[in-house]
């Protein structure tokens, strides 16, 4: 049948598990879930699989054992394809509507020095500036976990300096309760997005 878009039922079981995030809600509302949200961001994926690569769609329970707030359930559907170590494409629905990201969203110390040295150099630095740039010019948002401080052995008044206090570095647009999201024009969309966040995809796994 292929991907028609995400129905209108799929934010309001969001916005209503936002209210009920119970176990209750979840055993009577589950059918819901799997028509209005899993099927259709399952069809999604497979769309966009051939380009892309294959999707990891995440589990909607929430791992509990260390956070202060025991409520089970996520109240959004993500998933994400990897083409880098905790590198590549996001999307993901939810109360607010939809919403897609690309980068990286963790890394280890040795690799995060790789990424450091490369944006210290002017030519690779420059590059990874003008990709941000053009991204923030089309709509992207730029954002990331990011060290207060500077980073061990760089100075406070290095030109890229807010670049290097970066831990992780990701873009994101919404499309928010836009039509287009109950469409199946949603995939062409998400497709055409990606493909603008190819450059920095390559950018980081080149540089790290």
């Amino acid at each position: 049948m292929g991907f028609t878009g995400f129905p209108a039922a799929a934010l309001d079981f969001y916005d209503d598990l936002e209210m009920d995030n119970t176990k209750t809600y979840w055993t009577a509302h589950k059918h819901v879930w799997e028509e209005s949200v899993r099927a259709p961001m399952t069809e999604l994926l497979a769309e966009l699989e051939a380009e892309f690569g294959k999707a990891k769609l995440f589990r909607p329970y929430r791992d509990v054992r260390f956070a202060k707030d025991k409520t089970p359930y996520k109240t959004h559907q993500g998933a994400f394809i990897d083409v880098a170590p905790a590198t590549g494409w996001y999307v993901e629905v939810a109360a607010p509507g939809v919403r897609v990201a690309a980068g990286f969203y963790e890394s280890s110390a040795e690799r995060l020095g790789r990424l450091r040295t490369a944006i210290d150099e002017d030519r690779r630095g420059q590059q990874l500036e003008g990709l941000l740039a053009d991204l923030a010019a089309a709509g992207w948002e730029v954002g990331g976990d990011r060290l207060k401080t500077s980073p061990r052995g760089y100075d406070a008044e290095h030109p890229r300096i807010e670049l290097l206090r970066h831990k992780s570095l990701t873009v994101m647009k919404s499309y928010g309760f836009e039509p287009l999201i109950h469409t199946p024009e949603l995939a062409a969309s998400i497709r055409a997005d990606w493909q603008a966040t190819q450059p920095l995809i390559t950018w980081l796994t080149d540089n790290s």
